[in-house]
């Protein structure tokens, strides 16, 4: 394939249906992530559970999640997609049973932190993706699979409380979730079967070391360093917000236990990166193994202000609706607030097609620039606005979000071929981090304000994309034996 065009009905094409596969089991692992969201109040009965228990819930739902995407993206480097995928799927389909069994809330809880690393799946599929479709392309095709894999969680609220009614009962919701979670299981052993990590006679690079990204100067090792930092910080405020300060679902004791660990993870975390990197740290890196990890950073901050604004609007959106016009019932506000993960199906993969088309750090500071006018524009939404101008503010905004998001990941497999996993999880690992971020700002302030905060967020981004270096020419990769390997990115 000679252009960016891609035909995605063309089957007999490896690499289109690769790229099928591969969204299909984003989209699984999605379902499976926010399967429970849409029974909220089956769930609620079935335990007597507190709005209390039930936020802890979603909060543990995306705590591991951190984590997790730097555990998959080293994982993923390692052993490869295919195996890695596969064992996700039909691991989290065995929890995402368990779940739908449980008979307490504890072990609701449980294991609604464990499905954390379903959310972590998108990492394994970027560095797939960018093994099968060349830097002319890989924008559009890293798009598809993030927007229609993405859309799982709005496939999940749709599609789980029509299935939990036809099963019936007061355990319809506990058939819809662990139906979800056989089909993930089986799909994971028929995508074994399927899925190949790179195209016939392609070399897969792995790192030379597991435990950290491999940096080339003294700079950049402590750039690393500093970038881990907010995640923890923000791990630590999931921990008070479980807290008896924030739902109480920990004691006071277990919080302070949860502290000391993250601080000892922490430190295991760093001095893996240093072990990694020991050897340049003392004797420098080859010339033509070099990268900026600027470039990992940037990223990184992008993503935080686009897919961490997306899963925290998304969460509030239907509530403001509610509460922003009154005329509104629940499943129309619903329905509306819907809009805005709906427009995955387009936005994102538009957003890597003109990434490819007109150039990465171009695309990336357009969407940019315009998620954070349209956010700006919805802090001014109020009661007095026509409901559909309302819903097409939302579009507007979510459009350059979501574009912003393909735009990034348009980017991430051509920084460093070998280390796309562990770029994609700490890029995913931030959008994460921003969402947990929004949504704590969000409960101490107004809906207005809080859009105002995520614009502003988003201008001082714009800033930081400036100063992502256009991919030119080449990446070289070192096989095995000593011999370096051009990676052609025109």
């Amino acid at each position: 394939m000679s252009s960016t065009n891609l035909n995605l009905f063309k089957f007999s094409e490896p690499s289109i249906r690769t790229l099928h596969l591969t969204w299909v089991a984003f989209f699984l692992t999605f379902v499976m992530w926010f399967a429970h969201a849409p029974m909220k109040p089956l769930i609620m009965a079935a335990f007597d559970m507190s709005i209390a228990q039930w936020k802890a819930l979603l909060i543990l739902n995306v705590a591991l999640t951190i984590p997790a995407r730097i555990v998959i993206g080293i994982l993923v480097d390692k052993f490869g997609p295919r195996i890695v995928y596969s064992s996700l799927l039909v691991i989290s389909g065995f929890l995402c049973v368990a779940f739908a069994m449980a008979q307490s809330f504890e072990q609701l809880a449980i294991l609604r932190f464990a499905m954390g690393f379903a959310g972590a799946g998108f990492v394994i599929g970027i560095r797939m993706v960018g093994e099968w479709f060349p830097a002319r392309q890989v924008g559009l095709a890293e798009g598809v699979y993030g927007g229609w894999g993405n859309f799982g969680s709005a496939a999940a609220a749709f599609s789980l409380p029509t299935v939990a009614l036809l099963f019936g009962g007061d355990d319809g919701w506990r058939y819809a979730i662990g139906v979800t979670g056989i089909m993930a299981s089986v799909y994971g052993v028929f995508f074994y079967w399927r899925a190949r990590n790179t195209p016939k006679g392609s070399t897969y690079f792995k790192p030379k070391k597991s435990g950290g990204l491999e940096v080339t100067s003294k700079r950049d090792f402590y750039f690393y360093l500093a970038m881990n930092v907010p995640m923890y910080l923000i791990l630590a405020v999931l921990a008070w917000k479980l807290s008896p300060a924030g739902v109480s679902l920990l004691s006071a004791t277990a919080t302070n236990s949860m502290y000391v660990l993250l601080v000892a993870l922490a430190i295991f975390q760093f001095s893996q990166i240093y072990k990694v990197n020991k050897e340049m740290l003392q004797n420098g890196a080859a010339e033509h193994d070099k990268y900026e990890f600027k470039q990992v950073a940037i990223l990184d901050w992008a993503y935080f202000v686009t897919f961490g604004s997306e899963l925290a609007v998304v969460s509030m959106l239907p509530a403001f609706f509610l509460e922003t016009f009154t005329s509104l019932s629940l499943v129309q506000a619903g329905a509306l607030g819907a809009a805005f993960a709906f427009m995955n199906l387009v936005a994102r993969p538009g957003g890597g097609y003109i990434s490819d088309r007109v150039g990465r750090r171009k695309s990336l500071s357009i969407f940019i620039a315009g998620l954070a006018v349209g956010y700006f524009i919805l802090s001014q939404v109020s009661s007095g606005w026509p409901i559909a101008f309302a819903v097409m503010a939302v579009m507007f905004c979510s459009f350059f979000v979501q574009a912003g998001e393909g735009a990034v990941f348009a980017m991430v497999p051509l920084v460093k071929r070998r280390m796309t996993g562990q770029i994609a999880g700490m890029a995913g690992a931030y959008g994460n981090v921003g969402a947990v971020s929004f949504l704590t700002i969000y409960s101490f302030v107004n809906a207005s304000t809080f859009f105002m905060i995520i614009g502003a967020s988003a201008a001082v981004v714009f800033g930081i994309v400036q100063f992502l270096k256009e991919p030119q020419g080449h990446m070289t990769e070192v096989l095995d034996d000593g011999t370096v390997q051009r990676i052609e990115l025109t």
